[in-house]
């Protein structure tokens, strides 16, 4: 008689993730698919690529602000401000080496750069017009070191 084991409850991937995720992977090692919460796992593989295209973003808009900082306020230039870009650039090269990631990107940068502007403006204390109205950088000018 074949025993199996019960299928992982699908409130377990709420209350332990981790737990869920390792239990998961083993009924798929094992290949017990008829045992995978197949609606929670793909909810969960839905939402991290959803976060990974947020943070694709975020890293962009947090990039492209500094860049315009950096360009546009020469007298406010500092060392955080260097640290953030280099940090940033080599956030998104790693994120990048995705083929899906960097389409991503490629689509976003332009709102990427919208938001970027309207933020830089903020921390600046200035006008959005302060700043050029289309991004003056493709992806891979983005990731070329050094920008400072």
């Amino acid at each position: 008689m074949v025993q199996r084991t019960p299928q992982v409850p699908a409130a377990q991937h709420e209350a332990d993730e981790t737990a869920w995720l390792e239990q998961t992977a083993e009924l798929v090692r094992d290949g017990r698919f008829d045992q995978i919460d197949a609606a929670a796992l793909a909810e969960y593989l839905t939402d991290m690529a959803k976060r990974d295209r947020r943070v694709v973003f975020n890293r962009l808009v947090v990039l492209l602000a500094h860049l315009l900082k950096w360009e546009h306020q020469p007298s406010g230039r500092c060392g955080s401000w260097q640290a953030t870009i280099l940090e940033k650039q080599r956030e998104l090269r790693q994120l990048l080496e995705s083929g899906t990631l960097r389409n991503h990107a490629e689509a976003v940068l332009a709102d990427a750069y919208a938001e970027a502007r309207r933020q830089a403006a903020d921390e600046a204390e200035v006008g959005v017009e302060t700043f050029p109205a289309a991004c003056a950088w493709g992806v891979d000018d983005l990731l070329a070191e050094p920008n400072v």
